[in-house]
């Protein structure tokens, strides 16, 4: 990311990079949370139930039609048609390829009970960070996180309270259809809960220790709002 100086506000830094690097750790992230079995983020927990209950599919094709169906909802929810949710949409198809892609070389990573800790703290922080970069960059982001964001706008409540409803309530439809369809819950594990709960204060205290240090610019002129 280029990086300018900029007085007394912190460093400047270009948004489009700051999604890129989003993109990059968040999917990274989500497949490295799984790998460490403790369960999947619940960013990703319906889109797993599905690629687990339709195996024809994989992870990140029914990540991408999950996420479509998010951006309809909140075009529903403003009653009117949003140019930006469709660029968030190709986002999301990046991302979701690229869950596809960390898929095919994680399992080169050590598996241990030691290694599965590390891993679980890890992914927790990096989706975090992408999620805080991504409300900041000032560019269409990916839907699971534009979703809770855009949801804040929309009716007033809190960014945290928010993101915490919409994990659980992720994770409970995925309880339901793997339980359901499977006979046993799949996916889903004490980090998975533990991340559901917290993940929207982590965000939020990241948010806040980036709008102490840095702004973004985006070459569409948009500059993230401390």
């Amino acid at each position: 990311m280029e990086e300018h100086a900029a007085g007394e506000k912190g460093h400047i830094f270009r948004g489009e990079g700051a999604l890129a690097f989003a993109v990059l750790i968040n999917s990274f992230g989500v497949v490295l949370m799984l790998y460490a079995k403790s369960g999947i983020s619940a960013i990703s927990s319906v889109p797993y139930a599905f690629s687990e209950v339709f195996p024809g599919l994989s992870l990140g094709t029914w990540t991408y039609i999950f996420q479509g169906l998010l951006i309809l909802s909140l075009m529903v929810l403003r009653k009117r048609f949003v140019l930006p949710y469709l660029f968030s949409f190709v986002v999301g198809f990046v991302f979701g390829e690229l869950l596809d892609v960390h898929e095919l070389w994680i399992s080169v990573l050590p598996d241990s009970l030691l290694c599965r800790i590390l891993y679980f703290v890890i992914s927790y922080f990096l989706i975090s960070l992408g999620i805080a970069l991504s409300n900041r960059c000032g560019l269409p982001i990916v839907p699971t996180d534009l979703f809770p964001r855009e949801l804040s706008q929309i009716t007033g409540v809190g960014y945290p309270v928010i993101k915490i409803l919409f994990d659980v309530l992720c994770l409970s439809v995925t309880a339901g259809m793997t339980f359901l369809f499977l006979g046993h819950l799949e996916g889903l594990g004490i980090g998975t809960v533990l991340a559901a709960f917290t993940m929207g204060k982590a965000v939020g205290v990241i948010g806040n220790w980036l709008d102490r240090r840095v702004r973004f610019v985006a070459a569409n002129g948009r500059e993230s709002q401390s």
